[in-house]
């Protein structure tokens, strides 16, 4: 890629998140007319609009949101890479604070921890977990953790996690006195364990997908909890049928002490990002983090 072909990505970038030339030009010390040249520039070689114009606003097309995701994962993977480098060469230290879910913190972050820390015996970790959303900037955390269509788009997001996979199981004495369902609908036959969303106070709605197409199903309830622990511990005791993460069953389906449902009703899905402010430089201790947790992901 030519030097060019990269300041006009960059550009178009800035006004995207800045929603203004204006705004745009001032951050990158260029006239409007330049930085509307360079934009026009890209739109031409790419063959598609990328930002939609008008007197009072500036927002992204269809092509442009998809194209300004993809920019903001590879710069703000640049970013970190470049922070840990010139970090190297001296000892870090401060206090990383992070939100996320329990199952991203169990998953993700409990195996990675002990290897980050002894790296960097001067970093203070604090994890909040926590299912409702919270604004990251007024509570000053560092970063979250959540699923990426749950990430808001003025976030740089950096892919952290495998796909992931949800489970519908209930135990082989719950099956023994009744027929398994043989597609979602048919849950409504049974005795369910549900879970109530922390973000609403809302019951979730099991998700599934049908020939390609996404299909919600709001199951009759027996329990209710708000902790996936609770709700396996549930299915374990004959309690009903549980819809979980893949991830949180494993040992028990491969045991026999829980039975898989509606398997091919539930494929993967993209697992979860780690989001921060957009900001000009990424601070060395989340690059540092960051760069951890995906090396770890990958391995």
């Amino acid at each position: 890629m030519r030097r060019g072909e990269l300041d006009d990505l960059a550009a178009f970038a800035t006004v995207a998140t800045e929603g203004s030339f204006t705004r745009a030009a001032a951050r990158l010390d260029m006239s409007q007319s330049a930085l509307s040249r360079r934009v026009q520039a890209l739109e031409q070689r790419l063959g598609v609009r990328l930002l939609s114009r008008t007197t009072r606003s500036v927002s992204t097309t269809e092509a442009g949101e998809a194209l300004l995701g993809t920019l903001r994962t590879a710069f703000a993977d640049i970013d970190t890479r470049l922070a840990v480098l010139r970090e190297g060469r001296t000892r870090l230290a401060g206090t990383l604070r992070l939100t996320m879910v329990k199952h991203a913190a169990m998953s993700l972050i409990r195996p990675m921890l002990p290897g980050f820390l002894s790296a960097h015996p001067d970093v203070r970790v604090e994890l909040d977990v926590n299912d409702r959303f919270v604004d990251i900037v007024s509570h000053r955390f560092d970063a979250g953790i959540r699923f990426g269509e749950q990430v808001a788009k003025d976030m740089i997001a950096v892919r952290v996690g495998p796909e992931v996979r949800a489970a519908v199981v209930a135990s082989p004495g719950y099956l023994a006195a009744r027929r398994a369902p043989r597609t979602p609908r048919e849950l409504h036959e049974h005795r369910c364990i549900n879970y109530r969303l922390g973000t609403t106070g809302g019951l979730y709605a099991w998700e599934f997908q049908e020939r390609g197409r996404r299909l919600e199903v709001r199951v009759d309830n027996t329990l209710v909890f708000n902790d996936g622990d609770l709700m396996v511990a549930a299915a374990l005791d004959g309690q009903g049928i549980a819809y979980v993460f893949e991830h949180q069953v494993a040992n028990h389906l491969a045991e026999g002490r829980l039975v898989r449902l509606l398997e091919k009703w539930c494929p993967p899905f993209p697992g979860y990002y780690l989001y921060h402010p957009s900001r000009r430089q990424t601070p060395p201790v989340l690059a540092a983090f960051i760069q951890a947790l995906r090396a770890r992901s990958a391995s």
